[in-house]
Parts: structure tokens; C-alpha cells; sequence
């Protein structure tokens, strides 16, 4: 057991969501399957837009938040270099119920343009803050949006309160076989645009926590994820309880998609990729606050 300072705090505050990703990722932590350098973390599990929320107020030591969230909280946490979840080539998905077959509703493919299926629509969205809105502004530009927990847009699409949702979690594996088809894939979209991964949430750090001590939790955050990546199985089984209307298999596959090369470190196509997004969004006038983005050396 040691510590990189005198007299740091031995409690941190760790938010992140109650998702199999997260909970793969923190797995080691939470069974104190690693060392943990003497440190005790206290787990809030709260949705994204929540955990968004409460970084603006600086309430957590340590916490997972959408990139996007990141630009107006960049004076009070810095990025960890390690926790990112990134999209490479897939992301937040936007879809709508199955058109009946006598119904006028177009289905987007080759020749439709998913921008003139979607501006007429009311979209249910899993928060403001969420990079997956962020990338639908950037995709669609301004357009009319009905915000509700993320775990309850296919019912906002269902009962007709909104006519396509955006879905972030799990509804991207399981929007299929829940009626529903897809318009447009954000992060295959963003990919096309870019070459970059759309970079979604990461995780962030108190800028008032001493830097010996940073360094200290990004390596035990690390660790971590090594551990759960080295660990697969154990990791996935324990992951199973946040598993929302998932299999271990789809479990397994959602896993693989957000725990990989960009979460162990997000490298200069990771840090690329954040720049890049958040400049866009500057640029744009959808983000109306200076770009900072600190990471954790």
C-alpha cells in the first residue's frame, strides 16, 4: 500500500452509470480485485444526464460524464486518460416504429436522405447534455425534441408522445426485435464524416484533488479495466445485474463495443476525436462556452 501524497483523502466519490459497461469497467474496484493503494471509493450509480448534472455542481470526486457535458465543467475536473467510450464506426442510434404497410412513412435506404425523414419529427432524447444529442445537432441541425429518461423513449416512440427516439445503452442492440427500425447511426455517420471514433463519455477527475493523486486513481482506474479485459468472463457475469433486457451474449457484444483500446487510453486518435467534436459543436453554435479540454499527464 502506498500513497503519491502526504495527507490526500482516502474517500472518493466514484459516479458512473448503472450500465454493463460501466459496471465491466469498475468491476475490479468495487470487489477489490486490485490494488486499490490504500484509497476507498464510495460508487454513486446514477443515469448519465444526472451524473452530468451533478459535475456541473462538482459534486463527485470522480465521475463518468458525456464528452459533451465536459466543455462546461472543464474548470472543475480534468479527463482521466483512461475510461473513454468511444463509438468507432457505430454509436447512438436514432429510430422510429415500423411503418404499417398501408402507411405513407418512407423508409430511409440508398436513395432517401434519413435528414428529410427526421426534420419533420418530434425526437425523444436521453438528455441535453448527452453527446448523442450533441451529434444528432451536428448530423440534423436545431430540430424539435422531447427529452425523457433514456430508459423510456421506446415508450415515448410507442404511445406516439414523440416519432423516432434517440437511443443510447442498449437500445442499440435491441431496438430490432422491440418494433422499432433505424433511421441513422450517428457514430457510422460520424466516422464517414470524420475518419474518428465519436467520442461519448468519459471519465473526469476534481481539478482540486492534489495531481500526485490523480495519477494515482488514473492507474487504479486502469487497472481496472485491465483487470475486467483479462478477466472477461467473471467481469461480464458480474456486469449481467445492470443488463437491462439483455442476454450475456448481447451483454457481452455491448461490452466489447464501449471496453476497448480507446478506453484503456484514448491516444492521439481519441484525443483527436474529442477536439475535433467539440470544436465542431463550438463552431456550430451549439456549445456556447469556450473549448478547454485538460487531461490527466
Amino acid at each position: 500500500m502506498h500513497r503519491s501524497t502526504k495527507d490526500p483523502p482516502d474517500l472518493f466519490t466514484l459516479g458512473h452509470s448503472p450500465d454493463p459497461d460501466d459496471a465491466f469497467m469498475f468491476y475490479a474496484i468495487a470487489k477489490n480485485k486490485i490494488d486499490l493503494r490504500g484509497y476507498r471509493f464510495e460508487h454513486r450509480l446514477e443515469g448519465i444526464q444526472t451524473l452530468n448534472e451533478r459535475a456541473r455542481r462538482g459534486e463527485l470526486h470522480i465521475s463518468a460524464i458525456s464528452i459533451h457535458a465536459y466543455a462546461y465543467v472543464a474548470d472543475k475536473y480534468a479527463l482521466l486518460p483512461c475510461g473513454a467510450s468511444m463509438g468507432d464506426g457505430y454509436g447512438p442510434i436514432v429510430v422510429r416504429k415500423h411503418p404499417t404497410p398501408n402507411a405513407q412513412h418512407p423508409t430511409p435506404n440508398e436513395d432517401i436522405d434519413a435528414r428529410e425523414v427526421l426534420r419533420s419529427c418530434t425526437i425523444a432524447v436521453p438528455g441535453r447534455m448527452t453527446s448523442a444529442f450533441l451529434a444528432l445537432q451536428l448530423f440534423l441541425g436545431e430540430f424539435d425534441h422531447l427529452v425523457v429518461p433514456f430508459d423510456e423513449i421506446f415508450d415515448a416512440v410507442k404511445t406516439g408522445r414523440a416519432d423516432a427516439g434517440l437511443l443510447i445503452h442498449e437500445g442499440q442492440l435491441t431496438y430490432a426485435r422491440s418494433g422499432f427500425e433505424k433511421v441513422i447511426d450517428l457514430g457510422e455517420w460520424w466516422k464517414r464524416k470524420t475518419g474518428l471514433p465519436l467520442p461519448l463519455g468519459g471519465n473526469v477527475v476534481r481539478k482540486d484533488i492534489p495531481p500526485p493523486v490523480w495519477r494515482d486513481l488514473s492507474e487504479i482506474i486502469r487497472e481496472s479495466i485491465d483487470y475486467g479485459l483479462a478477466h472477461r468472463d467473471e467481469a461480464v457475469r458480474h456486469s449481467l445485474a445492470y443488463a437491462r433486457d439483455m442476454g450475456a451474449t448481447l451483454a457481452r457484444k455491448f461490452i466489447g463495443m464501449y471496453v476497448n483500446e480507446f478506453t484503456r487510453d484514448y491516444g492521439e486518435t481519441g484525443r483527436a476525436a474529442v477536439h475535433k467534436f467539440l470544436a465542431e459543436a463550438r463552431a456550430k453554435g451549439y456549445i456556447d462556452v469556450p473549448i478547454q479540454i485538460d487531461f490527466v499527464e
